[in-house]
């Protein structure tokens, strides 16, 4: 379980955060949640899928990493191999959490995950300057966690709009390996482009109006990336004969 701490100059003046991608610093991941504001630069490199909460049957939009559990082929070394990090795997240790104020209205602040890898007092990125100032990589850090915040609700609104119009479907994709092994991708939605094209001009003109159609095109693009993921899987399988 994360141990979750208010972020306070008192408190984390003399704590880093180690920014590098690695299995040991939590990045093992087959898919992680995107948002529609980041959808164009996810595309270039990540198919973007439809997942279910386990806790709650929400639909949420997630980019595919690998090809199986705890599998990330973007990761090489201390290093990522491509030019966007979702924003839910570059905000880690951090995470809005909610306190009360005045008029019992609750307002969100940043907190910090005590337990994890990336925390340091010896090197990384520094949380706050020497006069107590937060830095300004935790100023950044904070922008994301408000884009982040406000994502969850765009996603709220754009799944509402693919259930409404039955845009969504169930996939299950198998790919063979160069080692003739397959993998199997199961439990993961994709929009039906077929029912899309069937739209009427009322329902497109709807989707688009609400800025959700360009983020379908999106989500339809991605769908190339799997030949990424199916490239970097066999690359690991391959011998090195050089």
């Amino acid at each position: 379980m994360p141990n979750y701490k208010l972020v306070t100059s008192a408190e984390h003046r003399n704590h880093r955060i180690i920014t590098e991608r690695s299995y040991a610093l939590g990045d093992g991941l087959m898919h992680i949640m995107v948002f529609p504001l980041e959808f164009r630069a996810i595309q270039h490199h990540f198919p973007i899928f439809f997942a279910k909460d386990p806790e709650d049957g929400s639909f949420y939009a997630t980019a595919l990493l690998g090809l199986e559990q705890d599998e990330n082929l973007f990761l090489q070394g201390d290093g990522w191999a491509a030019n966007y990090v979702p924003m839910m795997m570059d905000r880690s240790p951090f995470f809005i959490s909610f306190q009360s104020s005045q008029g019992n209205k609750e307002k969100p602040v940043v907190s910090i995950d005590m337990d994890s890898p990336r925390i340091s007092e010896t090197t990384g990125m520094r949380l706050f300057d020497d006069s107590g100032e937060p830095s300004e990589y935790l100023l950044n850090v904070v922008k994301k966690l408000e884009a982040i915040h406000s994502g969850h609700d765009h996603n709220k609104q754009l799944v509402k709009a693919l259930t409404d119009y039955q845009l969504m479907e169930t996939c299950n994709i198998e790919v063979e390996l160069v080692d003739g092994s397959k993998r199997k991708l199961t439990g993961f939605y994709v929009i039906n482009e077929d029912t899309l094209n069937k739209l009427d001009g009322e329902a497109l003109s709807s989707l688009h109006s609400k800025n959700f159609l360009q983020s379908i095109y999106m989500c339809l693009a991605s769908y190339s990336r799997i030949g990424i993921l199916v490239e970097k899987k066999n690359s690991l399988l391959t011998p090195d004969t050089k």
